[in-house]
């Protein structure tokens, strides 16, 4: 699948024992491919250089694990629970796909196993015979695929799968993995590449509140991506209104020119705009950036466009900081880094980074006082919204707000 895809993959030797040592073992190799480990000073480094590696490849290629049952072609390759993944940052997966056979099937496949000795290649007494008479007579049989040991296999998996699978409620996709491999591929392909709707009874008009740096703009991104709802930044659209050149752009410059707040009466004219049209009545939206306090809150609410969902990601302070006074932007090539999480490739890449003054840590304070001092009444004015911890792994917290759009509200007693 990978050579098709570009996914990366992820593997494990069965469903329920992924291979947690693998991120260890990979990163404490040395880069120069020689596979010899690094020195006792270097592994640490080593260690961060790989994860920073997998993380960068799983975000903008994709992956998907491999969790193989009795060394057979019943690759059911994503009914894994998210808390027990073997993939980065116990991310869920999505989507699901199971692929089924007949145990009597799986125990043939799995009887004409034959591996080569000198290059580790897998071949198949029926399915995959080389024609190199060579290669023929040096294959072996590899260990615990006989009959019984993988009846017993089979016995393992099928006492575990019926506790898997719950976990994955209408969102697991089936396919049957007697067919061809090649049919097999192209309908996990199609299943995959299908839009995915979000499973609440109602059209989503999500609120996403936190101070600078909580992680609204990537928690929106995800849930725009994931559902096709319509990421609504307050900032974004007013920079963007200003560009248009469009009668409330020249309203706005002034403001922009003085580096002073648009007035809230011009806001809601510009977001009333952008909510009225037909991608956001039908798709629905995820909105940042604004109300920040209780008088916004009430305007948007006296223009009928309240929220039916409202989350608060709560990060402390010290968290904060360390996510923006550690930024970054090259001026030569635009490109963005983080002095921890993203480290410049080169000295001379570093030596040239700016900061933009607004992540000083003593305006990021002033930030974080003034959203809090506004919080209290907003979460007072949104009685149903739903607090979460945003101090931790993105993707956890983007799991705990689909719940929280799926499921209903929690009924409070007051």
């Amino acid at each position: 699948m990978s050579a098709l895809t570009g996914l990366c993959t992820l593997v494990s030797d069965s469903p329920l024992k992924p291979d947690f040592g693998v991120w260890g073992r990979r990163a404490s190799l040395r880069d120069d491919g020689s596979g010899k480990p690094d020195s006792s000073e270097d592994s640490l480094a080593g260690l961060r250089k790989a994860a920073q590696k997998l993380r960068a490849d799983v975000t903008h290629q994709g992956w998907h694990q491999d969790s193989t049952v009795a060394g057979s072609h019943d690759d059911f390759q994503h009914a894994v629970h998210p808390a027990a993944s073997g993939a980065p940052g116990g991310r869920r997966l999505h989507p699901e796909v199971m692929l089924k056979a007949p145990d009597t099937v799986l125990i043939e496949r799995n009887l004409g196993k034959r591996i080569d000795p000198q290059t580790g290649e897998i071949y198949h007494t029926t399915f995959d015979w080389p024609s190199d008479p060579d290669v023929q007579n040096r294959l072996v049989e590899p260990a615990g695929i006989s009959e019984l040991e993988t009846a017993q296999k089979l016995l393992d998996y099928h006492r575990n799968i019926i506790r898997i699978l719950p976990s994955y409620p209408k969102i697991l996709k089936t396919i049957s993995a007697d067919q061809p491999c090649v049919d097999v591929f192209y309908q996990a392909l199609t299943y995959v590449q299908s839009n995915h709707r979000t499973n609440a009874p109602f059209t989503p008009r999500v609120l996403l509140c936190g101070p600078q740096g909580s992680g609204k703009s990537l928690q929106a991104a995800l849930l725009a991506q994931k559902y096709g709802l319509v990421n609504v930044c307050c900032g974004q659209l007013l920079k963007e209104t200003v560009a248009d050149k469009s009668s409330f752009g020249e309203l706005i410059e002034p403001f922009f020119e003085k580096k002073v707040t648009v007035p809230d009466s011009i806001i809601i004219k510009v977001l009333v705009q952008r909510l009225e049209k037909q991608d956001c009545v039908q798709k629905g939206w995820v909105l940042h950036g604004f109300p920040r306090d209780l008088d916004q809150a009430q305007m948007l609410k006296k223009v009928g466009f309240s929220p039916n969902r409202v989350f608060f990601l709560n990060v402390p302070l010290d968290s904060i900081i360390e996510r923006l006074t550690l930024r970054r932007t090259d001026p030569v090539t635009g490109e963005r880094f983080h002095l921890m999480y993203k480290p410049p490739p080169t000295m001379e890449i570093q030596a040239r980074l700016l900061q933009n003054p607004k992540d000083s840590e003593e305006q990021i304070k002033l930030e974080m006082d003034l959203f809090y001092r506004n919080s209290a009444e907003l979460e007072q004015f949104y009685r149903q919204a739903i607090i979460l911890n945003g101090d931790q792994d993105p993707y956890t917290v983007f799991e705990y707000i689909e719940s929280g759009i799926i499921n209903p509200l929690p009924t409070k007693v007051s």
